[in-house]
C-alpha cells in the first residue's frame, strides 16, 4: 500500500532490539519500503551560510572541535560512525550466553539479568532504556578489559572531552522524547551505587549524585529517584532486586539557577535541596 508507513508506523516491540525499519529517502521522507535490519544512527547537521558583511576582515566562525582539529571549513565532526560501531560491540557483548564472559562485576551481572529477565509486576523497562545503561556499563567495565579496539573508544571519548570541555569528562545518552529518561537515570544510579558500596576503593563507581534540573517542576518530578520517596522507582518499578534496596545513596538535588555563585548553600548528603529561587 502506498500509505503503509502512515497506517502502521510501529513495526517493532519496545521490549526487543529493533529488527526492521521503514526506509527514508535522501530528504527524510518515507519510501514505504521495509528494511529487515535496525536503522543505523544518522545525524543531519545543517550548517547555515554566514551572513554577508559589508566590513572586510570579519572574524571566521569557530569550528566545532577546533582545538583538536576534528572539524574544519571543509568537514564537520560526525560522531555517527563510532556510535554505530559502539552499538555493534554492545550487541555482540549482550548476546554472550555465559555471564562469566560479560567481564563485569557480580553485582552488575545480577542487575543486568534482573533488567533483562525479571517478571515485572508493572512497567517493564524498554529495550532502549536497558541498552542505554548497557552502553555505559560496557564503556565503564568492559572496554578497559578489552583489546585495542575496546580502548579505542575510551581514547576517542577522552580526546573529544579534552577538545570540547577540558577538565570535566562528559558522556551523553540520546533517547527519544517519551522513552523514559527518568527510568534510565534510576538504573544508572542503582548500578553505580550497588557497586560503589561494595567496592569503596574503586574509582569507577560513585554513591553520590547531583541531579541538576531546569526548574522546580522538573525537580519535583525527579523525586522518584530518591530511594526514600514513597513513589521511588527502585522499589515501585522493581528496578533493583529487593535485597539490594538497602544500599545507601548520597543525594543532593538542585536546580540550575541555584548553582549560581550568589546562591550557594551547603547541603547535607541524603537530603533534597530546595533552591531559594529558579
Amino acid at each position: 500500500m502506498a500509505d503503509s508507513f502512515f497506517t502502521k508506523p510501529i513495526i517493532n516491540s519496545p521490549y526487543e532490539s529493533p529488527a526492521r525499519h521503514w526506509e527514508l529517502d535522501g530528504e527524510g521522507q518515507p519510501t514505504h519500503r521495509l528494511i529487515d535490519r535496525r536503522r543505523r544512527a544518522e545525524f543531519v547537521t545543517p550548517i547555515p551560510k554566514a551572513r554577508k558583511r559589508k566590513t572586510p576582515g570579519a572574524q571566521d566562525a569557530l569550528e566545532f572541535g577546533d582545538r583538536t582539529g576534528v572539524s574544519t571549513k571543509a568537514q564537520e565532526y560526525d560522531p555517527t560512525p563510532i556510535i554505530n560501531e559502539l552499538r555493534d560491540h554492545v550487541d555482540r557483548w549482550r548476546a554472550l550466553p555465559n555471564p562469566g564472559d560479560w567481564q563485569v562485576t557480580p553485582e552488575t551481572t545480577r542487575l543486568l539479568r534482573h533488567w533483562r529477565h525479571h517478571r515485572f509486576g508493572g512497567i517493564r523497562p524498554f529495550f532502549c532504556q536497558v541498552e542505554a545503561v548497557e552502553t555505559l556499563i560496557w564503556l565503564t567495565e568492559v572496554a578497559p578489559r578489552r583489546d585495542r579496539r575496546g580502548k579505542t573508544f575510551l581514547h576517542h571519548l577522552e580526546a573529544a572531552n579534552a577538545g570540547a570541555n577540558p577538565g570535566l569528562a562528559r558522556l551523553a545518552l540520546k533517547l527519544a522524547t517519551g522513552a523514559g529518561k527518568t527510568t534510565v537515570m534510576a538504573m544508572i544510579i542503582a548500578w553505580q551505587t550497588v557497586n560503589a558500596v561494595r567496592r569503596p576503593g574503586s574509582r569507577r563507581f560513585s554513591r553520590g549524585f547531583l541531579v541538576v534540573t531546569p526548574g522546580l517542576t522538573i525537580r519535583d518530578r525527579l523525586r522518584v529517584l530518591h530511594p526514600n520517596d514513597p513513589d521511588s522507582y527502585y522499589r515501585g518499578r522493581e528496578l533493583v532486586p529487593a535485597d539490594m534496596l538497602a544500599e545507601s545513596i548520597s543525594w543532593v538535588t538542585s536546580s540550575r539557577d541555584s548553582m549560581k555563585p550568589d546562591n550557594r548553600r551547603a547541603t547535607a548528603p541524603g537530603k533534597l535541596f530546595a533552591p531559594d529561587r529558579v
